[in-house]
């Protein structure tokens, strides 16, 4: 295919999606930060990473996604080296090892490596694609996966160990895996969890239990940040308080307002309106990241781009589950909104990969 063809598949609604989410996200994390000196700086960072973001875009896009997935080794193993380091250079917050320094900049090895897990067993269903789907097939998937989970897991950071997993079974399930099979690999992972709880770290069990069992008369916690969000969601009504004269937010009781609970900041100024702008604009984009997969000229392809649309899928899922309190508080930010460098391009780089499938898309009207 030339390249003036490719680039007239590129698809544009995809883009300008991202470029509205994005938007919309730094315009909220500058009214979200409430005249706060010390967070002032985050909203010129959000900036240069959304744009850098888009350049990622075009500059994996312009590459064949099957030239990505000829490195998978040292793309793969790179990253593992990455995790592997947390445990020993990492920066600790909330009890966990999940950054690395750069001058006042932060790096989150986690947040590539969920784009290198879709990128691996992208890979690996391609090559599996005439074994039987048994559990031996779906245990060697699971390996590739595990190299990464382990690491994310010492760290620990068990909400991505969960996006991980789901975006793993999703895959499996996607690939044709007996439904049978999945139903008895759901209660494994149910009864791991279990026995797992008592393993986990004090405030991973604290964030379960509150949930649970909540306590009104929280004046700090988990069971305080959603309170706050809950009151300014409610708040907001229909239309809003307004850009910048959301209460719960500018007079600062809603916690983490520019990462874990911007969703109750754009409901609280926004009202249900801009809430639901922002589900639609997220269901646009992953809408567009499934059509891509449908239309992928081969396995790993389409795994590539159904891989992208779950992350997303997921991630915006539990974010506003959690900012509506119907899921524990799990650190996840809300994709293309939160703030967070790391996180977004990331997520840009899975959208270039998205972008790339569709530019050599077998031939068909898209």
């Amino acid at each position: 295919m030339n390249r003036e063809l490719s680039w007239r598949n590129f698809d544009f609604l995809l883009l300008g999606a991202i470029v509205l989410a994005s938007s919309l996200g730094t315009a909220m994390i500058r009214s979200a930060i409430a005249g706060n000196e010390v967070l002032q700086p985050l909203v010129a960072r959000q900036v240069y990473f959304a744009l850098l973001g888009v350049a990622v875009i075009f500059v994996v896009a312009s590459v064949d996604y099957r030239y990505w997935l000829a490195l998978y080794r040292p793309i793969y193993f790179g990253i593992m080296i990455f995790l592997i380091s947390l445990s020993s250079l990492g920066q600790t917050a909330f009890g966990a090892q999940r950054w690395f320094q750069v001058g006042v900049l932060f790096l989150q090895p986690t947040e590539f490596a969920k784009i290198v897990a879709i990128l691996v067993l992208a890979r690996y269903f391609e090559q599996a694609r005439h074994q039987p789907r048994d559990l031996r097939w779906a245990f060697k998937a699971f390996l590739w996966a595990f190299g990464l989970i382990f690491w994310i897991l010492l760290q620990p950071n068990l909400s991505n160990v969960v996006v991980l997993m789901v975006i793993f079974m999703a895959m499996l399930w996607i690939n044709g895996l007996d439904l049978k099979q999945v139903f008895w690999l759901a209660i494994g992972g149910v009864l791991l969890i279990l026995i797992a709880f008592p393993f986990l770290e004090t405030y991973q069990q604290a964030r379960v239990l509150t949930f649970i069992f909540p306590d009104p008369n929280a004046t700090y916690g988990a069971t305080y940040n959603v309170q706050q969000a809950l009151i300014a969601i409610g708040s907001g009504g229909i239309f809003g308080q307004g850009y910048g004269y959301g209460t719960q937010t500018q007079l600062r009781f809603l916690k983490v307002r520019h990462t874990d609970f911007i969703f109750s900041a754009v409901s609280e100024e926004f009202g249900m309106i801009g809430g639901i702008i922002i589900i639609l604009t997220l269901a646009f984009i992953v809408w567009r990241c499934i059509r891509a997969a449908q239309k992928a000229r081969d396995v790993s392809g389409s795994m590539i781009a159904f891989g992208v649309a779950i992350l997303i899928f997921f991630q915006g899922a539990i974010n506003i589950g959690v900012n509506l309190n119907v899921v524990p508080v799990s650190g996840l930010p809300l994709p293309f909104i939160s703030y967070g460098g790391s996180g977004l391009t990331a997520l840009m780089l899975g959208i270039g990969l998205v972008e790339s499938v569709v530019m050599r898309h077998k031939q068909m009207e898209f």
